[in-house]
């Protein structure tokens, strides 16, 4: 295998391997051609393979002389990737290759995404098993498909015939960083019945906005406020001075985001505006003293109407009540990453129609507490009248204290590069907490090289990088 756009890089192998990945199409969705070439590799080379109905491919390569009878090391990776790209690129995403290339510190595609995240794991993994005269333990890889949009392939793959139980996945974007563990999670919806009737009164809009937002694993510890939390708290304040019946309610976009605003239009019977914006007036400004939301905006509109169909006042209080009971952000964190935050959940959207619907993304790394937390919603749900439901659950990585593979990593990594590397957990999803969850008692570490921008027409791999993620898999493997 030899590169032409990439020529002159090393790895030679790897960047070789890069470049023939990067001329087949492999966005999530569309990977059966990446498949059948990671197959059609596999008999070139004359090594056991198995690809199912998804288009996950295992490949099977016996140990180097004198580490045949060593367990068996697990590589791991995804083959697809997330096709974005500028307006005025000619490329088709679905049916063209990638127009890769570098500038002698980065590799990049011009005008696209690049897909290093997560061909670099694939080509790594190619470039070792192509080459006998790399010392290795056997070796069990796996390379999933729809990664990025659900991790589809890691649920569904079968790994009943894999006897490792050491696993390295190559699918993180920072070197010397090594993620030893990551949150489970699932989404919980919260559906209240919401009957209408005709209702007399001035009618309010009330509006909260300005908030910072951000993604609820990335960004759930950094005291932002939660807009359909905050209008729980205003329509409560209210409803303590003078009878309401709620409209309209919308807030927030996506389960893990943090919602950045909030609208509720309400019928306040005996209404007095000045004292509803008296109201909004103090409740920004606590929320501007409480959170690091400089920018926050609360204020009651007239909506120049008499009535509207409303839900009653008993049930606009349900609702109410509901809003400022159910728990939002960090619930628990790590006893043994100092700054992990180990639970919590999110209300990300807030809508009423015919019912009212409230929408959570609920992660945890340790799995009882997600289940926990989640029964808690239900509970909180049927208090209120009300019923949850449960989607997209996927299973914690949990934190392991006694890891052969991440101190034999940390060592390695000290002696060849005189430093010490960062040993961290993430309060997102990876595919390790599904592979954990199929493989009992799995030791597992994630690595990668340094990316930029990822998922973006920016996106670049850095070459120095890429060597020596390289060069320190290989010692771990001959180390192993």
């Amino acid at each position: 295998m030899k590169a032409e756009k990439l020529a002159g890089l090393e790895p030679a192998s790897v960047f070789a391997y890069f470049e023939k990945i990067c001329s087949i199409p492999h966005g999530s969705g569309n990977t059966k051609a990446i498949s059948d070439y990671l197959v059609s590799f596999a008999r070139e080379q004359g090594i056991r393979w198995a690809q199912d109905e998804l288009n996950n491919v295992l490949l099977f390569q016996e140990g180097t002389c004198g580490m045949e009878d060593h367990e068996p090391v697990i590589l791991q990776g995804h083959m697809d990737m997330v096709c974005e790209k500028d307006p005025e690129s000619p490329i088709n995403m679905e049916t063209d290759a990638l127009d890769v290339t570098h500038d002698g510190t980065c590799v990049f595609a011009r005008g696209t995404t690049l897909g290093g995240d997560d061909g670099i794991a694939v080509a790594y993994a190619l470039a070792l098993l192509a080459d006998r005269s790399i010392p290795h333990p056997p070796l069990e890889v796996i390379i999933t498909v729809d990664e990025e949009t659900g991790m589809y392939g890691a649920v569904g793959v079968d790994l009943s015939g894999l006897r490792g139980r050491t696993l390295i996945n190559l699918d993180s974007e920072d070197e010397g960083i090594f993620t030893v563990s990551c949150a489970g999670g699932a989404r919980a919806t919260i559906t209240m019945p919401a009957p209408r009737r005709a209702v007399c009164g001035p009618c309010v809009k009330l509006t909260v906005d300005g908030l910072r937002g951000g993604h609820s694993g990335v960004e759930i510890h950094k005291n932002r406020a939660n807009a359909n939390k905050v209008m729980g708290q205003l329509l409560g304040r209210i409803r303590q001075e003078m009878p309401l019946c709620i409209a309209a309610l919308q807030g927030g976009a996506k389960d893990n985001a943090i919602p950045r605003s909030c609208t509720a239009a309400i019928v306040a019977l005996g209404m007095h505006p000045e004292r509803i914006n008296e109201i909004c007036e103090t409740l920004r400004a606590e929320i501007v003293r409480e959170y690091d939301e400089p920018d926050v905006k609360i204020w009651g509109d007239d909506a120049d109407a008499l009535g509207a169909n409303a839900l009653s006042t008993e049930d606009s209080a349900k609702v109410i009540a509901l809003l400022n009971a159910v728990p939002n952000g960090v619930q628990a964190w790590s006893q043994d990453i100092p700054g992990l935050v180990q639970t919590s959940l999110n209300l990300g959207v807030a809508k009423l129609g015919e019912e009212l619907k409230l929408t959570f993304s609920v992660r945890s790394s340790v799995n009882r507490e997600k289940r926990e937390l989640l029964d808690k919603l239900a509970e909180l749900a049927q208090f209120h009248g009300g019923s949850c439901s449960e989607t997209g659950e996927y299973p914690a990585w949990e934190y392991k204290k006694d890891s052969v593979l991440r101190d034999a990593m940390v060592r390695i990594f000290r002696e060849m590069f005189g430093k010490e590397p960062q040993v961290v957990a993430i309060h997102a999803g990876l595919e390790c907490g599904l592979l954990s969850e199929k493989l009992p008692g799995l030791d597992c570490v994630s690595i990668g090289p340094d990316m930029h921008d990822i998922h973006t027409s920016r996106e670049k791999l850095e070459i120095e990088s890429t060597r020596r993620t390289w060069e320190f898999l290989l010692e771990v493997l001959k180390a192993l």
